[in-house]
C-alpha cells in the first residue's frame, strides 16, 4: 500500500465499524504499526505521548478484527473498518466520539438498525414485564410470523392506496417485527445484510 506519512513519520487513521458504519475512534499509525495492522490483522497504532507502539485490545481484550484497510485520494489518511470486540473507547463507550458540539434536526440514519436490533436482544434477554417486545417473545414463533405477515399485508395495502404516510408507517412496523423474528431464530441481521451483498455483486448462493 502506497501511503504518505507526515514529517513525524505518522498517518491519520479513522477506525470505523465495518457493519454499523461508526466512526470508533481516531489514532494514528506509523510505518510499522500499519504493517503489523496488515500482518496480524488487527488494529495496531502508535502513541504520540508514550512513543511507542501499542495493540488495541492487548491489556483491555477490546481488539478490533480488520476488513478493510483505504487511503483517500492524496494517500495521507486512512480509513480502517474493524469488527470490534468490545468498546473502542478507554471510558468503556463503543465510539471515542459521545461529546455532542452541534445535533441539527437530522433525518432518520440506518444508525438505528445496529441500535434497536440490541434492544431486541436484550429484550428477550430481560422479559421486562408490560414490553410489547417480551409479549411477542412469550407468544412465540406463530405469533411473530402472524404478526410479520399482517404488517406486510399493511405495506401493500397502504401502497395500494397510494398513501405515502401509511406505507412509511407499516413499513416500519414491518421491518421491527421481521427483526424480532430474525432474533427468536437466532439469525444476526447483518448475515441478511451479507446475502444483499453477495447478490449485489453477482455471487451466487453456495449450494
Amino acid at each position: 500500500m502506497n501511503v504518505k506519512f507526515n514529517e513525524q513519520g505518522l498517518i491519520p487513521a479513522v477506525v470505523q465499524d465495518a457493519q454499523t458504519k461508526e466512526v470508533l475512534t481516531v489514532a494514528y499509525m506509523n510505518e510499522e504499526s500499519l504493517q503489523k495492522t496488515i500482518e496480524t490483522n488487527e488494529t495496531w497504532f502508535f502513541s504520540r505521548s508514550r512513543n511507542e507502539l501499542w495493540h488495541k485490545g492487548a491489556t483491555s481484550g477490546n481488539t478490533q478484527q480488520v476488513v478493510s484497510i483505504k487511503a483517500d485520494c492524496d494517500q495521507d489518511a486512512l480509513v480502517i473498518e474493524v469488527l470490534p470486540e468490545g468498546p473502542a473507547c478507554h471510558n468503556g463507550t463503543t465510539s471515542c466520539f459521545t461529546e455532542t458540539i452541534v445535533d441539527n434536526v437530522r433525518p432518520g440514519s440506518v444508525a438505528i438498525l445496529p441500535q434497536l436490533v440490541e434492544v431486541i436482544r436484550q429484550r428477550e434477554i430481560d422479559m421486562p414485564e408490560g414490553a410489547y417486545t417480551t409479549y411477542l417473545f412469550e407468544k412465540g414463533i406463530d405469533k411473530i410470523c402472524k404478526k410479520v405477515g399482517e404488517e406486510a399485508t399493511e405495506v401493500v395495502i397502504g401502497a395500494k392506496n397510494r398513501d405515502k404516510e401509511e406505507v412509511k408507517w407499516e413499513a416500519a412496523d414491518l421491518i421491527y417485527h421481521l427483526l424480532v423474528l430474525l432474533q427468536e431464530q437466532k439469525i444476526d441481521v447483518y448475515e441478511v445484510l451479507e446475502v444483499l451483498q453477495k447478490r449485489h455483486e453477482g455471487k451466487k448462493p453456495q449450494k
